[in-house]
């Protein structure tokens, strides 16, 4: 090992590595015809394409959707379930202009179903489900006339011969329509402003006519305090969905008489994610006796097979610490999933249980890294400055031949996720690795707020955004530092989105926290994105915050542009221009500010790119340009050849 100071290790792991496997992921599986297995995967090489492929029993892997199109949807901006599976035959949307197309098997040609929209997007597609017969289709549509956004149920032909007819509408929102075996019920999610899916939804259950219409609908669970998620039809015909109404997601079934009861009674675990995307799914059925779930402790994913009958459920004996909340299905007693590890990659598993077997079908990333340039993270509980206590994995710098000087600590990347209410898991993640490979740490916080860790936990947040989530922050970094860690004098603050405005307000709000920050598409004025962000998230901040606008007082106090006067430390901005979600005007609101303070800043904004970058030339641009930022501020010399970033303010 030689020596050399922290930020200036060499890696292989370059910037361009980064970006294509960031940009790879997986979702919406299907898994039939003895080990068939099909899957949406999106590509950061072909400017963040979503592709349906393939891959047969045989091992042969093939493009199912042809070249330029991109099965994505834009329901609720964050989409998600842009396509199901029925047979042979592939449904998805179109990202260029909402339509449903459907594509009967390889090489089967692809051609549209719905009616062309009078305008690109003004009707949407999400999260469907066929009937048993192939007939019909249930799915969501979102209608756009202006600023009006009506969301429903809809029934279509599925060969297209008719227009999709309104089953259900009159709430704000509608998620996972999902048919029963026979054909004859259908069960859907709705909610309604100012709740987000993972505070309060109701289950609903029709008779399915044979014109596809529906009657006699009733809700069946769920309710303003209990967030229902997932429902499905188990092979018998009994509808399971998972309920946090003891405070932990769990595992429930309704039984004949109309009442649900748990089938699992976790308490420091839960089976359930926060929707903010469409067909987020963590049970599957292997059998008609069998539920492979996905438990999550502490932020820590683990597969577990359920004895439904006996009620027992145990670890099925796997690697995999992070696994894909998009991407689980189950087919002839085979289970597919997306999942990384501390030491692997996100990879798509086809699982036997029945023989333990795991056969690799695809990895984010192809190429192996030396096992020891890889950062394991250690799971870090630390005393919050009120006296509670949050969460966080450590990432020390790793690396096979450099290590740093016996007098220098590292500098500190403070990663603060989005959402809020998300969470970091632990999983080999090239954007970690990418700073940890050049002897920077990295401490990933599930500051109070976060999922993962039960209900109470992810509601601590509520009345408390941009107050509690930004100070878990600081004291996380002030931990490592005050355990020897990290270098306390060079640590910045990262997120995007909802972490990025955690990044707004710590350099606001206690502007010497931190010596830098880094900000993707961050949010600096909450009223303003309280007034004009989509409809998915207009009400979010009710509870976060509260009420708009009879709490404006409060929303002025928790945004950071009311107070840029404060700001003292230097700044990367990075800003989607076709962002509906956080509007470009609220970073360039920021470089305004700076500009006149004369605080070192750049900003970067990307043409084409909307709320989270998907592009592997503007992923790559991000990296180089964080590392070249940080080291202008740090005073250290990147090893890299980086395309300069030229820093307002600073001088090098």
């Amino acid at each position: 090992m030689t020596a050399k100071p922290y930020g200036t290790w060499p890696s292989e792991l370059t910037a361009d590595r980064v970006a294509r496997a960031s940009g790879r992921r997986f979702a919406s599986l299907d898994v039939s015809g003895g080990g068939r297995v099909r899957w949406l995967e999106s590509r950061a090489e072909e400017g963040g394409r979503a592709v349906v492929v393939q891959a047969a029993p045989g091992g042969e892997v093939v493009d199912l959707t042809p070249a330029g199109f991109n099965a994505r949807t834009r329901v609720h901006e964050y989409g998600g379930g842009s396509c199901w599976y029925h047979g042979d035959t592939v449904f998805c949307s179109d990202f260029s202009d909402g339509r449903l197309h459907r594509v009967d098997g390889f090489g089967g040609g692809l051609r549209p179903i719905s009616p062309k929209p009078a305008a690109p997007h003004a009707l949407r597609y999400a999260d469907g489900c066929v009937t048993p017969d192939g007939s019909t289709i249930f799915c969501v549509r979102e209608r756009h006339d202006g600023d009006d956004v009506e969301n429903e149920l809809v029934a279509l032909p599925a060969d297209g011969s008719a227009e999709p007819a309104v089953v259900a509408s009159g709430h704000d929102f509608f998620a996972a329509p999902r048919v029963d075996p026979s054909g004859r019920r259908l069960a859907w999610l709705a909610w309604d402003h100012p709740r987000m899916p993972w505070d309060g939804t109701q289950l609903w259950v029709a008779d399915v006519e044979p014109d596809g219409t529906l009657s006699a609908p009733q809700q069946v669970a769920g309710g303003a305090d209990e967030s229902v998620l997932d429902p499905k039809w188990a092979p018998s015909g009994a509808l399971h969905f998972c309920s946090d109404r003891s405070g932990w997601w769990n595992l429930c079934r309704l039984d004949g008489d109309g009442s649900s009861r748990a089938l699992t009674e976790l308490e420091g675990a839960e089976i359930g994610a926060p929707a903010w995307a469409f067909a987020v799914t963590r049970y599957a059925f292997l059998d008609e006796g069998r539920v492979a779930c996905v438990v999550t402790r502490d932020a820590v994913d683990s597969l577990e097979i359920l004895d439904a009958e006996r009620g027992v459920l145990e670890p099925a004996g796997l690697e995999w610490t992070s696994y894909t909340t998009t991407a689980l299905a189950a087919g002839d007693g085979l289970l597919a999933f997306s999942a990384a590890s501390p030491t692997k990659p996100a990879t798509l598993v086809l699982f036997d249980p029945a023989t333990g077997r795991e056969q690799h079908l695809r990895r984010s990333f192809d190429a192996d890294l030396e096992a020891a340039s890889i950062s394991v993270p250690r799971a870090i509980q630390f005393p919050t400055r009120d006296g509670a206590t949050a969460h966080a994995f450590y990432y020390p710098p790793a690396s096979a031949e450099w290590e740093g000087p016996a007098d220098e600590r590292p500098p500190l990347q403070v990663i603060c996720h989005g959402g809020p209410t998300g969470h970091s898991a632990p999983g080999l993640d090239l954007s970690t690795q990418f700073f940890t490979q050049r002897g920077i740490g990295v401490v990933d916080v599930n500051y109070r707020g976060s999922s993962g860790f039960g209900r109470e936990y992810r509601r601590l947040l509520d009345g408390r955004w941009g107050e509690i989530d930004w100070q878990d922050c600081v004291d996380a970094a002030r931990f490592l530092a005050a355990e020897g860690s990290v270098d306390p004098e060079r640590t910045w603050v990262e997120g995007g989105s909802a972490g990025g405005y955690v990044v707004l307000c710590a350099l606001t709000f206690e502007p010497t926290a931190f010596a830098a920050g880094v900000s993707l598409f961050g949010v600096a004025d909450v009223e303003a994105l309280a007034r004009d962000t989509h409809k998915f998230e207009s009400r979010y901040l009710d509870s976060m915050i509260g009420p708009y606008p009879e709490s404006a007082d409060l929303y002025r106090e928790r945004s950071p542009l009311h107070f840029v006067d404060c700001l003292e430390r230097p700044l990367l901005l990075l800003q989607g221009l076709d962002d509906e979600v956080v509007l470009p005007s609220q970073a360039e609101a920021m470089v305004e500010v700076l500009e006149r303070k004369g605080i070192p800043h750049a900003y970067i904004p990307f043409e084409g790119e909307g709320h989270g970058f998907r592009r592997e030339e503007n992923i790559r641009r991000t990296f180089e340009a964080t590392l070249d930022f940080v080291g202008h501020v740090f005073g250290f010399e990147p090893a890299d050849e980086l395309e300069p970033l030229e820093v307002a303010n600073l001088s090098r």
